[in-house]
């Protein structure tokens, strides 16, 4: 059996460190240019060159996203970029646009070309062609079952490999190429910068009635027809190796640092716990299951792989977040009877934290000592990024994330 890739997202250079401390093969991140998040930080050049050299010392690949739909104005500009980035030490291009993979192939052959789920393949045919064209893998649109995708990898070569999203945000539109947000608010979702309208509260309004609302459902909050659920499949990892797929992917590059370090450290464990017991009755440990709602999040579904839309459209009658537990304080060392951290919130003498440390079960405790960074008693770290120490035996590795129920 191959083991699956477990692919995490990083939108800056914090959640770069976060995806690979967390146990990620591969992270995909985006530069400044023909990417389709625009509103992380992403990586120039210079700092594309630094995480290729910490990923690829710890046997770690680095994806290099390249999917939007450039404008001819671009293009005089595209091979620099793709040589530039090939010299920095991307491991793979992904691209959407045909030229774009042309390019790519001209100007960095050396380089792997993954097809994104932009280009919204959904047969092996398609599948077929692109591999024809050069590439290595395919990220299949989110619309298909695990039947769809089991009969692609059936009728496809076997060094063709299938990249496919187990768990993050969902769009209304196919593969996520919308013209909502560019029409309304003037920024275009396939060149990075959506707005996200599809979450918004919609009501009915009559033309010769302005200012009268009708909702269009029965529910009061109005009706949010346009508003999917998150997906999340960590309870079916021997479905999706079943189906013969080699890449898990994590949606999120615009997702925070804590969101990136607890879902790739879930599905770490997760395949993990699968890869010692690989039957089609494995289920992850509880605790495992129950690190997904320990981020911001929205209401999980399976997306498409057991349903489709006509039997389940997946809509999520919540407009915002859900957001259960906040982030502390990371750990930097142990040692003397006291617990080393940086803080994130504040929190206080007498409360109850829960350390989340990479690959293990987490564990409670209540803070019963602070001190500040001179050594006076404190009864709370209410600072910004302060340095504090909390008493306990408790020994964890740095970058133990200690967080608190909400």
């Amino acid at each position: 059996m191959k083991k699956p890739e477990l692919l995490a997202p990083a939108g800056d250079r914090e959640r770069f460190d976060s995806a690979l401390a967390a146990g990620a093969d591969a992270i995909y991140v985006g530069s400044t240019m023909f990417s389709m998040r625009s509103a992380p930080k992403n990586f120039d050049f210079e700092g594309l060159k630094e995480i290729c050299t910490l990923a690829h010392n710890k046997g770690v690949k680095i994806y290099l996203t390249m999917n939007t739909l450039p404008k001819n104005s671009e293009i005089p500009m595209l091979r620099e970029y793709i040589e530039n980035s090939a010299s920095a030490g991307v491991d793979a291009f992904i691209v959407a646009d045909i030229g774009v993979l042309t390019y790519c192939k001209k100007y960095a052959p050396q380089v792997d070309i993954h097809i994104s789920t932009q280009a919204g393949i959904v047969n092996y045919l398609t599948a077929n062609e692109f591999y024809n064209l050069g590439a290595k893998r395919i990220v299949t649109a989110r619309e298909l079952s695990l039947d769809d995708i089991r009969e692609i990898r059936e009728n496809t070569p076997k060094d063709l490999e299938i990249e496919c999203f187990v768990h993050g945000a969902m769009c209304v539109s196919f593969s996520g190429r919308c013209l909502l947000s560019h029409y309304l608010v003037g920024r275009d979702a396939n060149r990075g910068e959506c707005a996200q309208p599809c979450r918004w509260e919609y009501y009915l309004m009559q033309k010769d009635r302005q200012g009268n609302f009708f909702p269009v459902d029965n529910n009061g909050n109005g009706t949010y027809i346009l508003n999917s659920k998150d997906m999340c499949m960590i309870e079916h990892i021997p479905d999706l190796v079943k189906a013969g797929i080699d890449s898990f992917k994590i949606e999120g590059r615009a997702k925070s640092a804590y969101y990136t370090a607890v879902i790739t450290n879930a599905y770490r464990a997760a395949i993990d716990g699968y890869l010692k017991n690989p039957t089609d009755s494995y289920v992850p440990e509880q605790w495992i299951v129950d690190e997904v709602r320990k981020v911001s999040y929205r209401e999980y579904c399976t997306g498409f792989y057991y349903e489709e839309p006509r039997i389940d459209a997946n809509v999520s009658y919540e407009g915002g977040y859900r957001r259960e537990w906040d982030v502390m304080a990371v750990v930097e060392k142990c040692e003397n009877g006291y617990i080393y951290v940086e803080q994130r919130n504040k929190f206080s003498v007498g409360e109850e934290l829960e350390a989340l440390e990479f690959g293990v079960k987490p564990v409670s405790f209540t803070v019963s000592e602070i001190l500040d960074a001179e050594g006076n008693s404190v009864e709370s770290a209410p600072h910004a990024t302060m340095k504090a120490r909390i008493k306990s035996d408790l020994v964890f590795k740095p970058g133990t994330l200690l967080r608190r129920q909400a």
